[in-house]
């Protein structure tokens, strides 16, 4: 009996040993304006497209028009803006609102960015996942509605 529990503890200890699979998780969890949580679990089926701007960047203001219509016309896309480097919220909601931007608006700061995994460094910085989750695209700079339905039409 000693035996079999020797062994036991034995196989115990090498299964502690062996290397686990690591399985990269991608994921954030954003409050917006309105109180309510967005996370990236919840959109499974659907592309989600996170675009960084601020109200003060002449590209984010030329890329909104675009985004504001792929976000009410595609139902396979959920589109979240994360509002950087601004001074007051109130700004930023006066501004959503005066753009009439219909897509969940999060008021954000380098703790938000760093949930993406990278430092955004410019702005407009847009990531893209899969409806699988993972992360499909990353573009610095101005993303037009003909590069966001090219990419997710060729996957």
């Amino acid at each position: 009996m000693m035996k079999r529990q020797w062994g036991i503890v034995v196989l115990f200890a090498l299964l502690l040993c062996l290397p686990v699979k690591i399985v990269e998780a991608y994921g954030f969890h954003f409050e917006d304006s309105a109180g309510k949580t967005h996370t990236l679990s919840e959109y499974r089926g659907k592309w989600v497209l996170v675009n960084f701007w601020a109200t003060w960047c002449p590209p984010c203001l030329k890329e909104i028009p675009d985004l504001s219509k792929l976000s009410q016309e595609r139902n396979d896309l959920v589109i979240i803006g994360i509002a950087m480097e601004y001074d007051r919220t109130e700004d930023v909601m006066q501004f959503a609102e005066k753009m009439k931007i219909p897509y969940p608006i999060i008021l954000g700061d380098r703790t938000t960015a760093a949930q993406i995994g990278d430092d955004i460094s410019l702005l407009p910085s847009t990531y893209l996942f899969d409806p699988d989750g993972k992360p499909a695209a990353r573009k610095i700079g101005l993303i037009t509605r003909a590069e966001i339905e090219t990419f997710i039409d060729a996957h």
